[in-house]
């Protein structure tokens, strides 16, 4: 059975400039350019709609027609906008299907590490690669197993055994696509120079310590003695 791909509907754009832009936007569409090998570029619009619906597909390649003719295409270029993530526009490449060519995929990691059981923390480093493929044979996904990292251990692209025959990683195979540390110590509490309180001797709050107590106790004997000291020189 022939593999179905999700279907693009493209609209020509003649209306060219940033206000035209916004004014697509507004109305659920998201402004593009068709690329052509050899040939004239096209600027179009896509349904925002039907494009996020396509993307989240994980397919790679999407079937579209141009000029009468069904034509596949693959996403070269996307702009987002910098605090909604919204589609800003979009660069499509058509692709021959008999001939291959460079697609990024996303890496999946998959299992559980058996450093994180014993309370490692686990980090993805590296979230997609690149390979070379024919476009009908690009994966949704490199999955990689995670399950035999220990402590203190990596995982490289390197490693990846899960791969079509014919899927080529062109990526540095010594990227690091996770890494797997110790649990992280906690912190002892940092006491301030002045605040130590000798042991049994907690004071609560409103309350003197025994010790400044007995100091203020002296302090006021001395003051009675000066009190009386100079009453008994006034008397002379």
């Amino acid at each position: 059975m022939a593999q179905e791909y999700e279907k693009l509907d493209l609209n020509e754009r003649t209306a060219k400039g940033k206000s035209k832009a916004r004014s697509l936007r507004r109305d659920g569409m998201v402004p593009g350019v068709y690329y052509f090998r050899g040939e004239e570029n096209v600027n179009l619009q896509i349904d925002k709609k039907k494009l996020y619906h396509a993307m989240s597909s994980g397919q790679h390649v999407f079937e579209v027609e141009m000029n009468g003719a069904t034509q596949y295409v693959t996403i070269k270029g996307i702009q987002y906008h910098p605090v909604t993530d919204e589609v800003l526009h979009i660069d499509l490449m058509q692709v021959n299907m008999s001939e291959k060519m460079n697609f990024t995929i996303p890496i999946s990691l998959e299992g559980e590490a058996d450093g994180v059981k014993e309370g490692g923390v686990l980090s993805q480093i590296l979230t997609s690669i690149e390979v070379n493929c024919l476009p009908a044979s690009v994966p949704d996904n490199i999955l990689v197993d995670i399950s035999n990292m220990e402590l203190n251990s990596n995982m490289t692209i390197s490693d990846i055994v899960d791969i079509p025959e014919d899927v080529e990683i062109i990526s540095d195979l010594e990227s690091t696509i996770a890494t797997l540390a110790p649990p992280r110590e906690e912190e002892e509490p940092v006491i301030e120079e002045g605040e130590d309180i000798p042991e049994g001797e907690e004071v609560a709050d409103g309350e003197t310590a025994p010790d400044q107590e007995q100091a203020a106790t002296e302090k006021n004997d001395n003051k009675e003695s000066d009190k009386q000291d100079s009453s008994d020189s006034g008397s002379d």
